[in-house]
């Protein structure tokens, strides 16, 4: 019986012509957006792999020096782009690709693309994140707004109920007759995706089952919309006001409730602004040890430490240079200032998390986005982990720079040289992206937010199948 059900509603779908012309203009959109994305990661993945290559050739090419002027001289760290971020961009338009690793100093993510843009970026994207978030939904709606009022607009329900038909069996076969259509369209779309995917070479580590479990957050997101479509041509005594209260409900979850939930987490815990926040990094680093500053408070309790420790009674009867010493104890000291300073910005970010993941159980939206930029991996969570693995490469090189400096020089001898050997010694920088694992984990709320609406849609589909 669903079966004959789900076969009449696709061919009336597909004699109408609606979901002929819809479908095939959300898919030339798609497969255009994908080209479109397909090119500009490939060219970007060559920019990306060529300035690597030569800062790396750089950094190896260093004329000998004093190891801590190499600290200076620096390096930089890319974050490497992902597979799936050609589905899904997320915030990767909008945060920095490169960090420069300096010495006494963490910096920050530079060169965002979105400085590259010109004003009317504003207007949007054609991005396949963009369809598969906003067109989607609203394809959804075309097919099911009026799958109940027609039936009461011509009469035909009330013949079908005294064919004694199961109402719950006709709201199975209806539902399942508008998401097919849609199910199949993802799944072409997202088969397009693993095919481009798959064929493009040094692209990163593709993984399938990032694609599927995508694909099946999506899938879900679509069952929730049907079920709303449903919902709402069950209770609505036209096509018209079905459809109008269906696009009501699609701006305030897709444009309204998350642009509240931005503001409302804006307004209750404020970032910094970038100058006070590099003003109290700068005040705690004065009251602390300055590897530059042998005469500061904290450098003369170093000083006397040390000397106690090596059981001697001045500097220069140290077995190293205490000058190299010092400064890696001060840039150990400067990093747990940033580490503190930059905890602070994730406690703040991790308010924001809390204030979305409120928002979700109001807005199918909110997931499914959070979702599909996490297995995207280009989500913050992702760009925070990049930036806190630079920055422990960062204490790394300043470690073993200024650990050569104390161990092959005496003190005051600034007049050190490392051989250019050195540099290639000290190991390049490879970032490992979180596991899948860790990914669910980070958005265990946002599932059960997504599974939240799945099950409850359903319910009020068949609670609102009873005056049928």
């Amino acid at each position: 019986m669903i079966l004959i059900l789900v076969k009449k509603e696709i061919k009336q779908l597909l004699r109408t012509g609606q979901y002929r012309v819809a479908g095939f203009i959300v898919l030339i959109l798609t497969i255009m957006a994908f080209l479109v994305s397909t090119g500009y990661y490939k060219t970007v993945q060559e920019q990306h792999n060529i300035a690597k290559s030569n800062e790396r050739h750089v950094w190896e090419h260093q004329a000998d020096k004093n190891p801590h002027s190499a600290a200076h001289y620096g390096t930089y760290a890319f974050k490497p782009k992902y597979p799936l971020s050609l589905i899904d961009q997320g915030v990767d338009k909008y945060v920095g690709i490169s960090i420069f690793l300096e010495a006494h100093k963490r910096n920050e993510a530079q060169y965002a693309a979105a400085t590259d843009k010109t004003g009317l970026a504003r207007f949007g994207e054609l991005t396949p994140d963009f369809i598969l978030l906003f067109i989607m939904p609203l394809l959804l709606i075309l097919l099911g707004h009026d799958i109940f009022t027609k039936e009461k607009e011509r009469g035909t329900l009330r013949l079908i109920k005294s064919q004694g038909i199961n109402p719950r069996l006709l709201v199975i076969g209806k539902w399942l007759g508008v998401f097919t259509p849609i199910a199949s369209l993802t799944l072409v779309v997202f088969t397009i995706a693993g095919i481009l995917l798959g064929s493009l070479s040094d692209f990163g580590s593709f993984s399938i089952l990032h694609l599927l479990c995508m694909l099946l957050i999506y899938l879900i997101y679509y069952a929730v919309f049907t079920s709303i479509s449903l919902i709402a041509s069950l209770l609505s005594k036209n096509s018209g006001i079905s459809l109008v209260s269906l696009l009501v409900f699609w701006i305030l979850s897709s444009l309204a409730i998350p642009k509240a939930a931005t503001n409302l987490a804006e307004l209750k815990y404020p970032y910094p602004t970038k100058q006070s926040f590099d003003e109290a990094i700068g005040l705690d680093k004065s009251k602390g040890l300055d590897g530059y500053n042998p005469w500061s408070e904290a450098a003369k309790i170093l000083e006397q430490e040390t000397l106690r420790k090596y059981n001697v009674k001045s500097l220069e009867e140290l077995p190293f240079n205490y000058d190299g010493f010092r400064m890696q104890k001060g840039e150990e000291h400067e990093a747990q200032i940033y580490y503190r300073h930059y905890n602070e910005l994730k406690k703040v970010y991790g308010t924001h998390n809390e204030v979305y993941n409120s928002f979700t159980f109001f807005s199918p939206f909110l997931p499914t986005r959070f979702l599909s930029m996490s297995l995207a991996r280009t989500d913050y969570n992702s760009h925070w982990d990049f930036s806190d693995a630079a920055e422990k490469y960062r204490m790394l090189l300043q470690d073993k720079l200024n650990s050569n400096f104390a161990a092959n020089s005496k003190y005051g001898d600034w007049a050190y040289k490392a051989d250019r050997s050195l540099w290639k010694e000290l190991p390049e920088f490879v970032y490992g992206p979180p596991a899948l694992s860790e990914i669910l984990y980070q958005n265990k709320m946002s599932m059960v937010a997504l599974f939240t609406w799945l099950m409850v849609s359903f319910c009020a589909l068949f609670f609102f199948t009873k005056p049928i």
